[in-house]
C-alpha cells in the first residue's frame, strides 16, 4: 500500500485508470474493465457480433449500462457525446450529478419510454459512458448503489493505438489468458466466482 501512496495522491473515488494508484480490491476482470463485486447485481456482457462492447448491470427494477471508449490524449469526449445524445433524445435536460454534468429525463426505446440518466466520465485516453435507466433514474436510494459501483470501476485502456470513440474491448473472465500455476496460489476452487452472461 505504501508504494501506491508514493505513486501520487489517491483521489477519493474513481472510476480509476489502471495505471493510477487505486484501491486494490477484488474485482471482476473483463479485460478493458474491472468491475467491483456486488452480490446483488446481475452483470451481463453486451455484444455486437463477436465483440463484447459493454456491460449491463441489473438491480432493483433498474439497469446500468457501461461502455468504455478510446479518447484522444488532448481532450475528453463527454461534451461531444452529450451533444450527440441531445440531438437524438429530445426529452433530456442537463444537470449536475456525482460526476459533473449529466443528462436526465426520458429514454424512448421502440415506442416505450422510461426514465434515464446519462453520465459521462473523461479519463486519460478513455471515456466511460454510464446509462442508468428504470427506477434508479428517479430514486436516489437505488441510484446510489450504481453510483458507488461506477466509482470503483477500473478502466484498462492499454497502449494499443485505437480510433477515437472505438469501444475498448472486453472479454469474459474465462477468455482471459490462463494463469500460471505459481500465480494461482490462494485460488479457492470451491469459491463461487462471478457469473457473467451475455446479451446480444
Amino acid at each position: 500500500m505504501a508504494e501506491q501512496e508514493q505513486a501520487g495522491p489517491m483521489r477519493e473515488s474513481g472510476p480509476w485508470d489502471a495505471d493510477e494508484p487505486h484501491p486494490d480490491t477484488d474485482r471482476i476482470d473483463l479485460g478493458g474493465l474491472r468491475l467491483p463485486h456486488n452480490p446483488d447485481f446481475d452483470v451481463r456482457l453486451a455484444s455486437v457480433g463477436d465483440q463484447h462492447v459493454g456491460v449491463v448491470v441489473l438491480y432493483d427494477e433498474s439497469s446500468l449500462q457501461l461502455q468504455a471508449l478510446a479518447a484522444p490524449r488532448s481532450s475528453g469526449l463527454w461534451d461531444e457525446v452529450k451533444t450527440k445524445i441531445l440531438a437524438q433524445a429530445k426529452h433530456l435536460e442537463e444537470r449536475e450529478g456525482p460526476f459533473g454534468s449529466e443528462l436526465a429525463g426520458e429514454m424512448r426505446v421502440e415506442g416505450d419510454s422510461r426514465p434515464a440518466r446519462y453520465l459521462g466520465i473523461d479519463g486519460p485516453r478513455w471515456f466511460l459512458l454510464a446509462v442508468i435507466s428504470g427506477k434508479a433514474a428517479v430514486d436516489e436510494s437505488v441510484a446510489a448503489a450504481f453510483v458507488d459501483f461506477i466509482k470503483d470501476v477500473v478502466v484498462v485502456r492499454g497502449d494499443e493505438p485505437m480510433a477515437r470513440e472505438e469501444p475498448i474491448p472486453l472479454s469474459r473472465p474465462t477468455d482471459q489468458p490462463a494463469a500460471q500455476p505459481e500465480d494461482r496460489q490462494g485460488l479457492n476452487p470451491f469459491k463461487r466466482g462471478p457469473e457473467i452472461s451475455e446479451i446480444r
